[in-house]
């Protein structure tokens, strides 16, 4: 990076964390910082809820996932808006209601006291492990540009964000946000603009998206019925809506975001905006995916897209093998590039079967070259065991390095940054909220002043962001973040939405019938993770179901059956 590069960054960073702390200063109480004495605008509101789903995750991970497999994971999405809608009709009145600082506020009102610590310990075992995920993904960007340990990118990151959500708190985080949320739009759209400006003359947009389809990336929509399928249309409508609906609508880190704002409305219009927004705007995401890999299919693409794994390879004494490999890897990116304008042309005359032909070959020489691929880390885990031999998460960001001007690298670099830092922002101060609300305030210090909450709340927010470096270290050999991250996540919220629809819709079903389903349905999802290959969206909908279910079980034969 040069020095332009580096101003951008740092200007961009520093702006933002000094904006935030001005805009947040005087919080003199735990209402204010945890909840920015409910003042937040709607569009702020909408702003803060995408930014804190969006981590550098998505803007890292997602491009690389939309190269090595299209664009079917936009399916994942499909079911958000209609649970923007049904939480705005059910959940939202009852959290504004009630006036809670926490969504697990409600389920003590509702049930009892075990149930909201329980369903409290699920969001902070899984939030603070997917808080060490979303810093772990920009400190990939650092380590590879500058050769450093992953370690020192972890520390420094991880501190910014404590510093300026230590101080503000919740007004901080969606500040922050509005200013972060801006600089990422405008790096990604540069950053798409740049892949088909450096096309070949003759290649414009449409064209790219029509290559792009013809070699199967453009996979928008699968209507195949599967449950090992991660991504089609039923397991995006159902288990996708499931998912969105017990992390809007229970998840600490977004009820957080939207119980701030002015009034019902205003927390209305957030989420409805949030639903419009999201689904476009990670299509475009996922198309820079496929503008990409039509990008190489002109320009030299890396055999690995791992620069530092290669460069241990070149200094190893496998470094021979990979010369070799090396070569037929460059051969046949010369006649990937010859078949890629035959294609394109054929496209243009629409000649059916010059486009079948030049497809054809295109797909083997993909083909070829992933077994070329594989070779080449085959070579790398014999050279070192602890190889990191899955390079999706690099994909973009090779490009950005290796095709972009001076002064854009440092903006895209800011982008997957700010990225980071607004969804670790969030995510501690939801952590904190839950520690404190839920957990210290109610089981160990009851009687405490406003002065002493405040203090608490500052004290685990730094303590959680702490946990996440500390996750963030042991975060590699994961594959996709993009992905791993969104397991995690649907190996808790099932359970959790299901504790939720009980405490809703079922109201003669008591708490410890809830709170025993719970543990079952828990132990159950991790069972169908670690030992099926039901694919991970689906533990959404059996998590839910299977603690509705067996509320009504434990329900009826509980004068039978003490439980509690």
């Amino acid at each position: 990076m040069s020095a332009l590069d580096w101003f951008v960054l740092l200007f961009s960073l520093v702006g933002i964390a000094a904006y935030g702390m001005y805009k947040s200063r005087g919080a003199t109480n735990i209402e204010s910082y945890l909840k920015g004495d409910q003042s937040i605008p709607w569009y702020m509101v909408g702003l803060s809820i995408m930014a804190t789903q969006a981590s550098a995750i998505t803007f890292l991970s997602a491009p690389g996932q939309a190269y090595t497999d299209g664009m079917r994971f936009v399916q994942y999405y499909f079911g958000l808006p209609i649970a923007m809608i049904v939480l705005s009709i059910f959940f939202l009145p009852i959290y504004n209601k009630l006036n809670v600082f926490t969504a697990y506020e409600f389920l003590e009102k509702r049930f009892d006291q075990k149930t909201r610590v329980f369903t409290s310990l699920l969001f902070l075992t899984q939030r603070g492990l997917a808080s060490g995920l979303t810093l772990y993904a920009p400190s990939l960007i650092l380590s590879a540009l500058l050769g450093w340990n992953i370690y020192y990118p972890n520390l420094f990151i991880g501190g910014i964000v404590i510093i300026y959500t230590v101080a503000g708190g919740s007004k901080a985080v969606s500040y922050t946000h509005l200013q972060q949320m801006t600089i990422i739009f405008i790096g990604m759209f540069l950053a798409a603009y740049m892949i088909v400006h450096l096309l070949p003359a003759d290649i414009g947009f449409t064209d790219a998206v029509k290559m792009g389809g013809k070699l199967g990336k453009m996979n928008v929509i699968d209507l195949s019925f599967d449950f090992t399928n991660k991504y089609n249309i039923w397991s995006g409508l159902i288990g996708g809506f499931f998912l969105a609906l017990s992390y809007f609508g229970t998840d600490q880190s977004q009820v957080s975001r939207y119980i701030s704002a002015k009034d019902l409305t205003q927390s209305r219009m957030g989420l409805l905006m949030n639903g419009f927004i999201k689904v476009p705007m990670q299509f475009f995401i996922l198309l820079i995916g496929v503008l990409l890999f039509v990008f190489y299919q002109f320009m030299p693409a890396p055999l690995f897209f791992n620069s530092n794994e290669i460069k241990k390879l070149e200094s190893s004494p496998y470094a021979s093998q990979w010369n070799q490999i090396n070569q037929e890897h460059n051969k046949l990116l010369e006649e990937r590039k010859s078949a890629a304008f035959g294609l394109n042309q054929a496209i243009k005359s629409e000649s059916e079967t010059d486009i079948e032909k030049h497809k054809q070959f295109l797909v083997q020489t993909e083909k070829d070259l992933g077994e070329l691929k594989k070779q080449a880390t085959d070579l790398m885990k014999q050279n070192d065991p602890k190889a990191e031999t899955n390079d999706t998460n690099y994909i973009f960001l090779r490009y950005v390095i290796d095709y972009l001007p001076h002064g854009l690298i440092g903006l895209l670099i800011a982008v997957i940054f700010a990225a980071s830092m607004q969804s670790k922002s969030a995510e501690l101060n939801a952590l904190a909220s839950c520690t404190i609300v839920d957990i210290y305030k109610r089981s160990f210090k009851k009687d405490g002043s406003d002065e002493h909450y405040l203090k608490a709340s500052k004290w685990s927010t730094a303590l959680w962001g702490v946990y996440a470096i500390f996750v963030a270290m042991f975060a590699n050999k994961l594959g996709s973040l993009i992905e791993a991250v969104n397991v995690l996540g649907s190996l808790f919220y099932g359970t959790i939405l299901g504790i939720f629809l009980v405490a809703f819709m079922f109201k003669t079903i008591t708490g410890s019938s809830a709170f025993y389903a719970a543990i079952i349905t828990e132990l159950v999802v991790l069972a169908l993770y670690f030992f099926t290959d039901v694919s991970f969206l689906w533990f959404n909908l059996f998590g839910s179901i299977l603690v509705i279910v067996l509320s009504f079980i434990f329900h009826w034969f509980k004068p039978r059956v003490k439980l509690a």
